[in-house]
């Protein structure tokens, strides 16, 4: 059916880095959900008033706010789709993590108004309303085929996902995936009721918004960490790292930062360490090579930093050991990239850089003096200029 779907409705609909090609996924996606959500929410809402009960009415509320949050989606995707401007030279694509932020808000809030009206059924007695009987075949089927739906739109949302790389159709996903759970309990509580006698609707009413605040939180989480900022995968990092060291004229890499604007827009800023005796055009023309293969291979843009290094000089490489020695024995965690000396009247300026876990117990200041210390206690005359790199 997926494959059906964007066959008929998505023009070039295998070009997914094309911003026009994701856009049309994303109508096509959000108005197909927003269909079956209000299809969903009416016919729940309509067993619930017929059978009286309060958690297949708030369940109906709950497909009605994912209905409204498959609206927000639609906006997002028609904004994400606009060309860089002057006020936004990366693009508008980051709005994708903005509207996912409101479909977890807007779960929350049903989430919490569910709950709200569970937990006073219970207080003032009301639990035991509605009838066990009336029209229990129909909310069965109701609820049945909502499970049915609501599975069928996980798997819908997570291939169109990880197609087009769409943090918000993995969020409307993972929404999905708690419908199931949340409708699920509805349908175990109904059952349950029809068969004991017992009337535990708001006990299940209040299980369903809990279900539906964990899947709200979820989704925040998800989303809060892509704005703030997160650390790359690791075999993103790898990918990077391979296609630099492959590249005639870099002999190493560090200091790698991926920098994510949105869905198919990424910046990667690294050092790329280049032979010191080469010439300016030489060393440019290496890392120029470099940031076309990253472009072409990745599609992320790069902008890297030469640091000349001297790969031959057997001083250099001494002192280079002599230093990683200290480090070691400070901790082995700690690493060291980008190093030179320079030479004056006997005396060494050691210039290096130290990749250092965030967990380690010295501030970056006691650090470079503990590692200054540890160098003049081998030669008073050694001046050591380091900057500290957390990892």
């Amino acid at each position: 059916m997926t494959a059906l779907l964007s066959r008929l409705f998505v023009r070039d609909y295998e070009n997914t880095g094309s911003p026009a090609v994701r856009r049309s996924y994303g109508t096509m996606v959000s108005i197909v959900c927003i269909v079956l959500n209000l299809l969903l929410s009416g016919m729940k809402i309509v067993a619930g008033m017929l059978s009286g009960a309060l958690s297949v009415t708030a369940d109906g509320v709950n497909n009605l706010s994912d209905a409204a949050s498959q609206i927000v989606s639609l906006i997002s995707f028609r904004i994400s789709a606009k060309p860089p401007d002057r006020t936004h030279p990366f693009g508008h694509a980051r709005i994708e993590y903005v509207a996912s932020l409101v479909v977890s808000v807007v779960i929350l809030i049903v989430g919490w108004e569910l709950f709200t009206g569970s937990l006073d059924a219970l207080i003032s007695g009301q639990a035991a309303a509605g009838d066990a009987d009336k029209g229990s075949i129909f909310v069965v089927a109701v609820l049945v085929g909502s499970v049915l739906t609501k599975l069928w739109m996980y798997v819908f949302n997570r291939k169109i996902a990880a197609r087009i790389s769409s943090s918000v159709m993995r969020a409307t996903a993972a929404d999905s995936l708690s419908d199931v759970a949340a409708t699920g309990a509805v349908l175990l509580g109904t059952l349950f009721s029809r068969f004991t006698g017992l009337r535990t609707d708001a006990w299940f009413g209040l299980a369903v918004s809990v279900l539906i605040m964990i899947g709200g939180l979820r989704i925040l989480n998800e989303n809060k960490n892509a704005i703030l900022g997160r650390a790359p995968d690791a075999a993103t990092v790898q990918q990077i790292r391979a296609i630099m060291l492959r590249t005639p004229g870099i002999l190493g890499v560090h200091d790698i930062v991926v920098h994510n604007y949105g869905p198919g827009y990424s910046v990667v800023t690294l050092h790329a360490e280049v032979d010191g005796r080469e010439s300016v055009v030489v060393a440019h023309d290496a890392v120029d090579s470099a940031e076309r293969a990253l472009l072409h291979e990745m599609g992320v843009h790069a902008t890297i930093h030469m640091d000349p290094v001297a790969p031959d000089d057997r001083q250099n490489a001494a002192l280079q050991e002599r230093v990683s020695a200290i480090l070691h024995g400070i901790d082995p965690r700690i690493g060291m990239h980008d190093f030179r000396c320079v030479s004056c009247n006997g005396a060494h300026k050691l210039i290096f850089d130290v990749a250092v876990p965030y967990e380690l117990k010295y501030s970056d200041a006691q650090l470079r003096d503990l590692i200054g210390y540890r160098i003049r206690e081998i030669d008073p005359s050694d001046v050591a200029v380091i900057t500290v790199d957390r990892v």
